[in-house]
């Protein structure tokens, strides 16, 4: 993805974001500059890759599949498997209408996911099989606002404003805005993007940036080398 056009989702999605009454943190404004001179202070922001996060996917079409996400926070692994200490993590994301963020599960994370504002958020649902792996004839249940709701292989839920669905290591899921653009909230466990992501086709998780201009704000992506 170039560059430019990261800037411009970024400034179009906190639009949307206040649109619907929330306010990113302050480190979401900090130019690249700033963040280099607080890389001191915002420890923990960039061990836990707190912050804006853009993918294509490593395919080249954003408008078709990709998500726009920004990790609000988020504790460490090392928290998670000592049971105590900051468990959590928490996101918003952005999923256009007709944008895929396509076929994965995770390993370690259970998450919420809830529609925030917007249009309707589709989930279609598939099972895993002995192994962890996708299975196109398997269903499952889940959790839709604390009820218990069972799913059929490759069944879409539909959540409107307000409704949520929890996903547990297994839910295999892909979602998309239908009717329009989507603010979605993500409550989980902690979030490894590195190594939690399981996708059912080889995808890459992080775009790959061509630098036609500079970044007015750093993705995660860019903390391991521009804060190196």
């Amino acid at each position: 993805m170039k560059r430019s056009r990261i800037n411009d989702i970024m400034a179009a999605a906190d639009d949307m974001i206040r649109q619907y009454g929330f306010v990113l943190p302050p480190f979401a404004y900090w130019t690249p500059d700033t963040f280099k001179a607080r890389a001191q202070d915002a420890a923990h922001v960039i061990d836990a890759r707190c912050g804006w996060d853009i993918t294509d996917y490593g395919r080249g079409r954003f408008d078709d599949m990709g998500l726009f996400l920004f990790t609000l926070r988020n504790g460490l692994l090392s928290d998670l498997q000592g049971g105590g200490g900051m468990c959590y993590a928490e996101k918003l994301l952005i999923s256009r209408q007709d944008q895929l963020s396509p076929m994965h599960t995770h390993i370690i994370k259970a998450e919420d996911i809830i529609n925030r504002g917007g249009a309707t958020l589709v989930v279609k649902l598939y099972g895993s099989d002995d192994q962890g792996g996708f299975a196109e004839d398997r269903g499952g249940v889940v959790m839709c606002d604390g009820i218990a709701r069972p799913y059929a292989p490759g069944e879409k839920l539909r959540l409107a404003p307000g409704e949520s669905v929890t996903l547990r290591p297994g839910d295999w899921h892909a979602f998309w805005g239908e009717g329009g653009d989507v603010l979605i909230g993500e409550v989980s466990t902690v979030n490894d993007d590195e190594t939690d992501n399981v996708f059912q086709a080889p995808l890459g998780r992080f775009a790959q940036i061509e630098e036609d201009t500079d970044p007015t704000h750093l993705l995660v992506s860019d903390y391991p080398v521009w804060l190196s």
